[in-house]
């Protein structure tokens, strides 16, 4: 999630429509079209004009965007678009003329359902799997296919692959032959086992899926695709785009608490959160699928094949107003029995997005046991409507409450762990830092117009000085990056990860387009434009864009290849310095740079997980060079024999490894008050050379009711096979001895110092 923060526009400007008849209860996409191009030219840091050169590049984009493995389109359908709409393209943006965008999707939706039909027969083709063919892993650098003759190779190859693919997925002895000699298609819990009709059942997802978009869908897509031709983070939002991020930022919502996925034209449950309204209610199930959803006691309005963002809006609604599901159980016998299942929506808090922290009883190298802290912080969260009031949401708060309990244990030291942290709120990473260091700058800002905006921490206050440590890697990102540099410029925290964050260094404010053209309707019905305004520097002086934060005691990553990270996206914005602000480093808490990076070299080039990362992340690298595979089944299998063979014989060595002497307990925002610690939960006995995954739980988002979360214990699938023990997680591991480390260097200065002053 990118950080905002709000800024108030007084704008003014005239705005010339070109007519488009909108949807039912939707807003004319016209005016909108219009509005997000003048935004684009007037707020956004570039101050770039919408000129031919830069529609030019939109139309490649949104035409990338729409067939991103350019399977699809032909090179000479990209001409006759660039050749048809590229001359005006920008005019007709600012006209709010959308018939482009319109009239391309058309053709991308008839391409689709073109090619799609002649999948069908590729897929009864008989395949020997034996020639010596490679195929592209990814295509979006590659050129379109020139005509229809080379678009039907290159999908005759990859039906193929997806076939063969299928076959590898399962060992030869499962694919049981029918009486008519064919692989059977069905196993006895339901499931597919044929491999072609397993690809075929995916594409015919697929066909129902883009037959569930809209014309207003290709809009949105559209003029998202304009915003990111200007940097990779500015985009339009719809209205259930910005409900959605609200939740994100606030970690509630009102609703029943269950997640849904798209299946087979049914909204799925896939989980149900733990204390939400549905699991308190008891009658729904995992893989129960809902027909129809009524408000109260209105009628039920069937959802079936329905888009799942317009399933989720029904779902969701005000606390304490009653929602009706038509639901097909899972569990039933008779799979075409509807009951209604009526529940009471009520505030759901998203806990497992939340801060939460460790304590962890861990011995060192001579047995001595020291208690360490460990804080997750998978976003920078805050209740931007509420912010200020008693009991809102807030990434600061959360982490003083988690932080005060740590220290009345007695922690010698601490780790804020932010892997995987994408951002949020620009103003939370400033308080955040507050935490640690006494007043002063925290972040620079500048805008287009060369100003400097310093964002400072006022609080002279300090909620803990004791041994820090900053857990990042490369999928740290934004909010992460401006706390991360702020405590490694006033030397207060070490930076412990992979080579560097993500190097996002942009600042981006919401502007909701009722703003600009208000005769649109109330609220946020027609969206929102989310726009870079500035760019962020450290007080140091330069900044996180492209280059990010370098970590100063570097680990093996597998996250450090260059697909990841901001230099792998489009359009991304220039790296630059400015003037360092004016601040005091830390002097009363030398870090041992050296003697940490020292220690912690050795152990690592001792360590074979560490040895394993390395290994494994060159032969992505290789693989994403290449980016072929083959289609011989021979070499496949061979290829995943030396696959199988590395893994057991990294089993194996693992199993002499002595596990490190170690008790961890639980701290949530739940049981911080609770005057015993609590254990944590996978804390049993680990089978010889595993180790229970420790602290990070973030999960990916999906379009639901919520976002994911953990499902109730009676929603378990009691046939699924028992969870496979996980290898140590070697940079915690290190994390916590480079900590030991500097908390023994910390008391040998200290101890030095007293003698000293002796």
């Amino acid at each position: 999630m990118k950080f905002i923060r709000s800024l108030c526009l007084p704008l003014a400007f005239a705005l010339l429509f070109c007519g488009n008849v909108p949807a039912d209860n939707e807003p004319d996409p016209g005016p909108i079209c219009a509005s997000v191009g003048r935004l684009l030219e007037q707020v956004h840091y570039s101050r770039h004009k919408l000129d031919p050169a830069l529609a030019q590049q939109f139309l490649d984009n949104y035409l990338e965007t729409l067939d991103y493995n350019k399977l699809f389109f032909t090179q000479k359908d990209v001409d006759q678009f660039r050749a048809k709409y590229g001359p005006s393209l920008n005019d007709d943006i600012l006209l709010g003329n959308v018939n482009p965008a319109l009239e391309i999707w058309d053709i991308y939706i008839k391409r689709v359902e073109d090619r799609l039909a002649k999948v069908k027969g590729l897929l009864h083709e008989k395949y020997a799997f034996n020639e010596d063919k490679m195929i592209e892993l990814d295509r979006r650098k590659s050129p379109w296919p020139k005509d229809e003759d080379q678009a039907g190779q290159l999908w005759h190859d990859r039906i193929e692959g997806e076939i063969l693919q299928e076959r590898l997925n399962k060992n030869p002895k499962d694919l049981k032959l029918d009486k008519k000699g064919s692989p059977g298609s069905v196993s006895e819990n339901g499931a597919l086992t044929d491999p072609v009709k397993i690809v075929a059942h995916r594409y015919e997802q697929i066909l129902r899926n883009i037959h569930e978009q809209t014309h207003d869908d290709a809009v949105k897509i559209y003029l998202s695709t304009l915003a990111q031709t200007y940097d990779p983070h500015s985009e339009y939002l719809s209205k259930s785009d910005l409900d959605n991020f609200d939740i994100q930022m606030k970690l509630s919502l009102f609703g029943i608490g269950a997640e849904l996925r798209p299946e087979d034209g049914y909204a799925t449950i896939t989980q149900l959160v733990p204390g939400g309204p549905a699991q308190k209610n008891g009658q729904l199930k995992v893989n129960d699928r809902i027909s129809g959803v009524a408000q109260g006691n209105h009628d039920f309005v069937d959802v079936v094949d329905m888009k799942l963002d317009k399933v989720v809006e029904l779902i969701r609604g005000p606390k304490g107003t009653t929602v009706r599901l038509q639901v097909l159980s899972a569990h039933g016998t008779d799979p075409a029995k509807r009951k209604i299942v009526q529940i009471v929506r009520d505030q759901i808090q998203l806990k497992d997005q939340a801060a939460n922290a460790e304590i962890i009883d861990k011995e060192d190298a001579s047995g001595q046991s020291h208690r360490l802290g460990w804080i997750t912080l998978p976003s920078f969260y805050a209740d931007m409507e509420h912010a200020g009031a008693q009991g809102a949401r807030s990434t600061t708060h959360d982490v003083l409450v988690l932080l005060n309990r740590l220290k009345q244990e007695n922690i010698e030291g601490l780790v804020v762990d932010l892997r995987r942290n994408g951002g949020g709120s620009l103003d939370e990473a400033v308080n955040l830092t507050g935490l640690f260091v006494k007043k002063g700058p925290v972040v620079q800002a500048k805008d287009s117009n060369g100003g400097i905006h310093v964002s400072r921490d006022k609080d002279t206050t300090v909620a803990y000085d004791g041994p820090l440590i900053v857990l990042t890697n490369r999928l740290s990102a934004s909010a992460s990056e401006i706390f991360a540099a702020a405590l490694q410029d006033y030397g207060r925290a070490v930076i412990v990860g992979g080579e560097s964050t993500f190097g996002k260094g942009t600042v981006q404010t919401m502007v909701p387009i009722s703003r600009v053209i208000p005769f649109l309707g109330d609220g946020n019905d027609a969206g929102a434009l989310k726009l870079t305004i500035q760019k962020f520097y450290r007080v140091a002086g330069g900044s996180t864009q492209l280059r990010g934060v370098l970590s100063d005691v570097r680990l093996p990553s597998l996250f450090d290849h260059p697909d990841l990270g901001e230099a792998a996206l489009k359009n991304p914005m220039k790296y630059d310095e400015v003037d360092p602000a004016s601040y005091d480093k830390v002097t009363d808490h030398p870090l041992f740079l050296s003697e940490l990076r020292k220690r912690s070299g050795e152990r690592v080039a001792a360590n074979q997980e560490f040895a394993y990362i390395t290994e494994d992340l060159n032969r992505t690298k290789q693989k994403l060079a290449d980016n072929k595979i083959s289609l011989n089944e021979h070499v496949r299998r061979e290829e995943l024999a030396a696959d199988k063979a590395r893994e057991d014989a990294r089993t194996a060595e693992r199993a002499k490894e002595k596990v490190p002497g170690e008790k961890r307990y639980e701290v949530t925002l739940d049981n911080v008050d609770q005057p015993a610690l609590q254990l944590a939960k996978d804390e049993q006995p680990p089978a010889a050379g595993t180790k229970p995954a420790a602290g990070n739980k973030d999960k990916k988002a999906k379009a639901a009711d919520t976002t994911a979360a953990a499902p109730a214990e009676d929603d378990a699938d009691e046939d699924a096979p028992a969870a496979k023990p996980e290898a140590i997680d070697p940079v915690r591991s290190e994390t916590l001895n480079i900590l030991g480390d500097l908390i023994d260097l910390s008391h040998w200065q200290q101890t030095a110092d007293a003698k000293t002053a002796k």
